[in-house]
């Protein structure tokens, strides 16, 4: 598995740049470490990641992975994350250029976990790690169309100092980030939840101003979910209508704010979080506000309006594949559940693709015509 991911990378690779570094000897040392310890001792639980190619964010993206070595998965490289001079919002930067969207070269692929997004999307690696500060996983698995979960504050170590930054991970099934939430969070894998689970549909938040397209393919994957028995969408007492989280994050991110009034903001969305989340067991949104922009940047539009309001609040929050744009590109839904719920977001997720017969397909690298 491990030789077969490295050459599918020096493949795609100098198309892609998803990879700043890729570790191929000390992959393949780690690969047959991990077959030797299988003929020893036969069919291993105690490692459920068993020679699982897996690429990490960023040159330090090692620190935050022992959980899944221990596993037996192999890391095989590091993925691009915004480099000098390019919006945080928006693109990696790999060793050899700027990261491209696999389905269209002209596109950004999203950030900032942008090279995790490429390769796992291309089908290079089956599993990526990413962070989410502001949506840096859930903006670029809708915008690749793969699996990307945010998790709930604070359930997993973090070396952000503002506690808006989390682990998460990115994947080409729920199934397989359901793996990663396992491994990482030392959690017994739970009974399949009972489906289906009551949701509530907001195409904006009541403040975010999104596109007609992506609002459109996130409401058709809304009404699939219900279709295949896997949520029942239902209408609160109240619309909901957060106060844009916006000024609040920027304040938080900003040394020496006065953080009193984002404070205020995040008591209050939690107050009407609390209260969506009393009526329904899940929030259904758009993930982005807009289909992929190219690599010019998006201008004044914030691609993380419908994503860091989960951040500010501490929610886990799910991307999943909605579908393809009159672009060619992928758009996503966001679930979010109320917190320490990643296995109630996994499980619908999985049931998204188990009962709609739906298998993931990889993106082939190609240039735009």
């Amino acid at each position: 598995m491990v030789e077969a991911a490295l050459a599918r990378i020096e493949q795609a690779d100098p198309h892609l740049c998803a990879f700043v570094e890729v570790w191929g000897e000390e992959a393949l040392r780690r690969a047959g470490e991990v077959d030797t310890r299988l003929d020893r001792r036969g069919a291993d639980p105690s490692l459920p990641l068993a020679g699982v190619p897996i690429a990490v964010k960023g040159k330090n993206g090692l620190r935050a992975v022992g959980p899944l070595l221990s596993a037996g998965g192999v890391a095989v490289g590091a993925t691009s994350v915004p480099g000098p001079g390019t919006p945080w919002q928006t693109w990696g930067l790999g060793a050899r250029g700027r990261t491209v969207n696999p389905w269209r070269a002209d596109r950004t692929p999203g950030g900032s976990s942008a090279g995790a997004a490429a390769a796992v999307a291309a089908g290079l690696v089956p599993l990526a790690t990413g962070s989410d500060g502001a949506g840096s996983v859930r903006i670029p698995a809708a915008w690749c169309g793969v699996v990307g979960l945010k998790t709930t504050s604070g359930r997993l170590p973090s070396a952000d100092r503002t506690g808006l930054a989390v682990p998460g991970v990115l994947a080409r099934s729920a199934a397989d980030a359901g793996l990663w939430w396992g491994v990482m969070s030392e959690e017994p894998v739970p009974a399949e939840a009972a489906l289906p689970v009551t949701a509530v549909w907001s195409p904006d938040l009541g403040f975010a101003g999104p596109d007609p397209e992506p609002v459109a393919l996130a409401r058709a994957a809304a009404e699939r979910l219900e279709a295949a028995g896997a949520v029942r969408l239902v209408r609160p007492r109240r619309p909901l209508r957060l106060a844009d989280p916006g000024p609040a994050w920027l304040a938080l991110r900003t040394a020496g704010a006065d953080p009193a009034g984002a404070e205020r903001v995040r008591a209050e969305n939690g107050r009407r979080l609390a209260g969506i989340f009393s009526e329904a067991e899940l929030l259904l949104t758009p993930t982005a506000p807009t289909a992929p922009h190219g690599h010019e940047g998006p201008g004044d539009r914030y691609s993380t309006s419908l994503t860091w309001a989960f951040n500010l609040s501490g929610h886990p929050a799910l991307s999943l594949p909605a579908g393809f744009g009159g672009d060619g590109c992928p758009a996503g839904l966001q679930l979010v559940a109320p917190h320490g719920r990643e296995a109630l977001l996994l499980a619908v997720a999985r049931a998204a693709e188990t009962r709609q017969g739906l298998t993931p397909r990889a993106a082939i690298p190609r240039a735009h015509p």
